[in-house]
């Protein structure tokens, strides 16, 4: 039986322990699900759809709930997105930065408010699939201090490069507002590959089958961040196509999985 790839999109997940608000507009908000282990390291997710308004986080919620089940703390950021007030250039990066600063405090104050068991909220890792990929390099050029290392799956790692390839008919433009020549200063604030060295152990897992985000983006990251002096590892997964690397039920699952276990750890990573 074959399955579909976007399965894992609409795929029930068991709901969140609690969400979390850390502004004041309808998706200032993080879901947050809790592993029952005392100090788990906290993962802040950043879900992907090419920053539309059409998708949000309820797609991560099988990836979320199967960190959990394995002994991360995960909150899952939810941000305005393009088509929406607010969203894009430059809400959709500040709603991100904001999540990113308060909800490890909001969560810590959350857990003990509950009586429930304490998480490990000071540096957390910051992940993302695809356009959340993306979001997650970002912030850790921009805050290198409050990051303790980047999972990025399939991200889109090279806006300038995206642009010009048309993924998902202009997300990029949709985003910024426009081509790298009409709003410079947008893709310079905004792209990961304008902002290296970004000084965060970073691992990033792409399939060679990624036929969404192509997987040219995050070698092309992968070998000018490590010039510029970053640890910085590309985990290439043979046959996989975009969506394997956020499905707990996917082949790839066990690279990513890997992932979070060396940079929680600190360790080396294999790939290129």
């Amino acid at each position: 039986m074959t399955i579909d790839p976007r399965d894992v999109l609409t795929r029930p997940a068991p709901p969140p322990d609690f969400t979390l608000r850390y502004g004041e507009h309808a998706d200032h908000v993080a879901d947050v699900r809790l592993p029952g282990v005392p100090d788990a390291p906290l993962v802040l997710f950043v879900h992907g759809g090419f920053w539309r308004h059409e998708w949000d986080r309820a797609h991560a919620g099988p990836l979320s709930a199967d960190l959990a089940a394995r002994g991360y703390a995960v909150a899952t950021v939810e941000f305005r997105r393009t088509g929406q007030a607010g969203g894009g250039w430059p809400g959709t990066f500040s709603d991100v930065a904001a999540a990113a600063v308060a909800v490890p405090d909001l969560l810590e104050k959350e857990v003990a408010h509950r009586g429930l068991l304490p998480v490990s909220v000071d540096r957390p890792i910051l992940s993302g699939h695809s356009a959340g990929g993306h979001l997650a390099l970002w912030y850790a050029a921009v805050a290198p201090d409050a990051v303790g290392g980047v999972v990025a799956l399939a991200p889109v790692a090279d806006l300038a490069k995206a642009y010009e390839l048309n993924l998902d008919e202009g997300a990029v433009g949709d985003l910024l507002g426009g081509a790298p020549d009409a709003v410079p200063d947008a893709y310079s604030a905004a792209d990961p590959m304008a902002k290296l060295p970004s000084g965060v152990r970073t691992v990033i897992l792409h399939g060679t089958e990624d036929d969404i985000v192509p997987i040219a983006l995050s070698r092309n990251y992968c070998r000018l961040a490590r010039r510029a002096g970053d640890d910085t590892t590309l985990v290439e997964l043979a046959g996989v196509d975009h969506f394997a690397v956020i499905d707990p039920l996917s082949g790839a699952w066990p690279a990513v999985l890997a992932a979070f276990g060396t940079v929680t750890r600190g360790e080396g990573a294999d790939g290129d």
